[in-house]
């Protein structure tokens, strides 16, 4: 049955819009990236890999796997080794690039656990959450789940260059909505969310209330329903690209000739190499 057949059932609840955060924010960003991404089939050719993902996914999977040690063996070294054999090397200009951002990742995740207490286990490592709303079928897999004097708190990693700031992770609606996600899931209250940027350590935190996230999910449903609403009418125009700086990092550039006129294409390493920008965040999807 298409979409517009269930709209015209009258008396019956929609269907729910299965999706993550990552997805929800792919069609805020661009709705063109959207349809190449999630809709498109065949799915269209990516391009290059970026480095700045390699070093983002090495950072938390060495993170992670720190976590899963006996807490006996959590050492700040233990968690550079884990760096070391896990380094992903796609993206970089050659293996010297690699092996200097392998160095400075390695370091990157030493100081990092260095602040940590390697007895406080999180209740969760790269924890898949799900939940239901009138609109949505959510699902997320969130970096690390504490506990806090017995509430849960959402952690997020940042590998950027710009440590994130207390406005990051109170507009954050992926945060949100992992900390609706993790409620949910364990049954358990979750407001606070927190981003820790493992290059210098900082961390910012927010703490929601049930109307902002009830806010953060009634916008999310929002997005689902402009979503559905384009997939109705599938022609160019219901999903337009949203041209941009940005569109010199997007992997789909190739096949988008709104993208390639509003910027030049980047080098898979570029946003390590220029300093001049920042660069996309170097960040994981979820």
């Amino acid at each position: 049955m298409t979409a517009a057949a269930e709209l015209e059932l009258e008396g019956l609840p929609p269907r729910l819009f299965s999706c993550t955060p990552s997805r929800l924010t792919t069609w805020v960003d661009c709705p063109r990236h959207y349809r190449m991404k999630y809709l498109d089939r065949p799915r269209p050719t990516a391009g290059p890999a970026w480095a700045h993902n390699s070093v983002g996914a090495s950072v938390h999977n060495a993170l992670a796997g720190w976590w899963r040690l006996p807490a006996a063996v959590r050492t700040p070294q233990a968690a550079a080794e884990l760096l070391d054999v896990g380094w992903l090397t796609d993206g970089f200009r050659d293996e010297q690039q690699s092996a200097s951002w392998r160095q400075r990742a390695a370091e990157m995740v030493r100081r990092y656990t260095a602040r940590l207490d390697p007895r406080r286990e999180p209740v969760g490592v790269e924890r898949t959450l799900g939940a239901r709303t009138r609109r949505l079928a959510l699902s997320g897999r969130v970096d690390r789940l504490d506990d806090r004097d017995g509430e849960l708190v959402v952690v997020d990693y940042k590998t950027g260059r710009r440590p994130p700031t207390v406005d990051d992770a109170r507009g954050s609606a992926a945060l949100a909505l992992y900390a609706v996600a993790a409620g949910n899931t364990l049954r358990r209250p979750c407001h606070q969310v927190e981003l820790h940027h493992v290059p210098t350590g900082e961390l910012v935190a927010w703490r929601h209330t049930d109307e902002s996230l009830a806010r953060q999910v009634r916008r999310a449903e929002e997005v689902a329903d402009e979503i559905v609403a384009a997939g109705l009418d599938p022609g160019a125009d219901s999903f337009p690209a949203r041209p941009g700086g940005q569109c010199g990092w997007c992997t789909f550039r190739a096949h988008c000739p709104e993208g390639q006129r509003a910027a030049p294409a980047r080098e898979p390493w570029a946003a390590l190499d220029d300093l001049s920008t920042a660069g996309p965040p170097l960040t994981v999807d979820d």
